[in-house]
């Protein structure tokens, strides 16, 4: 067995492709040194000013060529410590640029000189504001999982076709060579004949159960609803507040991810990302599973099954309970996490190469945002695009219906459907409340 500790900054573009897929993404240092055409910026516009939004803002505004020129949130102080940290940016390479921001985001999409949206916003918010964004001319960076629900999904993929907008999501991992050349070794038939994967993510959704408090005088709390049901009360966890004066940002993220009324729990949190990984491996990106199975029933994990026989399984590989994957094969296995990588034999290792370090937390990497700046520009999909981002949210959506149903359920991946299971088409969306329609 060999084990081998990779720095999490060491994210740059890997010269492993071929079967996978994989894009050779450029590093920071080139990056920064491209010189970019005026008629080549993108002119960008934030929805979403939480934690994950700062860090993403922080990346993007290393892009040469981007402009960030507008931002909006239903929360006051995050709107003025968005435009701070804009202004502050710019004042400091003396660009003199100019910032707005708005409470409600049609106001954002209405202006003419935007090219591209990011959208770091609850689940629940994830398919009108980009629906509404392709429909506005935008191209999208949209944080993942995809969609609240598999309705939403199929929905969005017809939106960004019809209107041949570019959506990038953001599954940052598939811009990472350790995942990248895990991929390559299962997709290249060097671990054999694939037969069976574990990817742990963690437990499904819970009910809602946080105290009810009052709401802070700067938030609009029934615009952060929007299409939910009205009577979800305010908990400051779901919205975690921010001082300006101390500056405290963030200490904890959004809790509504962790209750089945806003979010879908870790399946979907980490789903997005390490389910994300199995079906690239796999080679079912824009298919998926045909059963699922929910924790319960003497199982303490969720199981899928493809059509090809293959079993993966929501369930831990080692005693840590890392969030990874691990590729069981009839030859050799792979297990590879963030900054992690195990493997039965040194040949399936991934090779050493130089790192152009950068300071940004994980979850933003700067390669993956270049990746979409350039797809924008080139007008070509990016690495994750809309498809391949609704077909890992739907096996995470899949996985969490069968544990509500407590029971099998059987999907058609092709069709996007579960026949005729009324009990699980239910779940497939919810009743928008008024005026909100998708």
């Amino acid at each position: 067995m060999t084990n081998k500790n990779l720095s999490r900054r060491r994210f740059i573009g890997t010269s492993a492709v071929g079967l996978a897929g994989i894009t050779i993404l450029p590093s920071l240092h080139a990056c920064k040194t491209k010189t970019v055409s005026d008629a080549q910026s993108v002119r960008l516009g934030f929805i979403g000013m939480g934690r994950q939004s700062m860090f993403l803002l922080k990346g993007f505004l290393q892009v040469p060529g981007v402009k960030v020129v507008a931002g909006c949130d239903v929360y006051g102080r995050k709107r003025t410590r968005f435009e701070s940290m804009v202004k502050e940016f710019y004042a400091g390479k003396k660009e003199n640029i100019e910032v707005k921001t708005y409470e409600r985001f049609e106001e954002l999409l209405a202006r003419q000189d935007i090219d591209a949206v990011v959208i770091a916003v609850p689940d629940h918010w994830h398919a009108v504001i980009a629906i509404e964004a392709c429909k506005a001319g935008k191209d999208v960076y949209l944080e993942k999982p995809m969609t609240f629900t598999i309705r939403e999904g199929q929905e969005l993929v017809k939106t960004v076709r019809a209107t041949n907008r570019i959506l990038g999501i953001g599954s940052q991992q598939r811009s990472d060579p350790n995942f990248q050349h895990a991929v390559n070794m299962v997709q290249s038939g060097k671990l054999g004949k694939i037969e069976k994967v574990n990817a742990y993510v963690g437990a499904p959704p819970t009910p809602y159960n946080l105290p009810e408090e009052a709401v802070p005088e700067d938030l609009n709390w029934d615009l952060w609803l929007g299409p939910l049901p009205g009577d979800i009360h305010f908990n400051h966890e779901l919205n975690p507040p921010i001082t300006l004066d101390p500056v405290q940002d963030e200490e904890i993220w959004g809790a509504w991810r962790w209750y089945k009324e806003m979010g879908g729990g870790f399946t979907t949190d980490w789903g997005a990302h390490m389910f994300d990984i199995a079906q690239w491996g796999l080679g079912m990106d824009r298919n998926g599973p045909v059963w699922a199975a929910p924790i319960g029933d003497g199982s303490e994990f969720m199981q899928f099954k493809y059509e090809n026989g293959v079993v993966l399984t929501s369930e831990t590989f080692d005693e840590q309970k890392t969030k990874g994957v691990k590729f069981h094969g009839d030859q050799g296995w792979i297990e590879v996490s963030r900054g992690h990588y195990k493997a039965s034999d040194d040949s399936l290792l991934p090779p050493e190469t130089d790192s152009a370090d950068d300071d940004t937390p994980y979850e933003t990497k700067i390669p993956h945002q270049i990746n979409f700046i350039e797809a924008v520009q080139k007008r070509i999909d990016p690495i994750v695009p809309v498809e391949i981002g609704h077909s890992s949210c739907t096996m995470c959506t899949i996985g969490n219906i069968a544990c509500d149903l407590g029971r099998e359920v059987i999907w058609d991946p092709k069709a996007e459907s579960f026949g005729n299971d009324e009990e699980a088409v239910k779940r497939m969306h919810y009743q928008y409340r008024e005026p909100w329609k998708l």
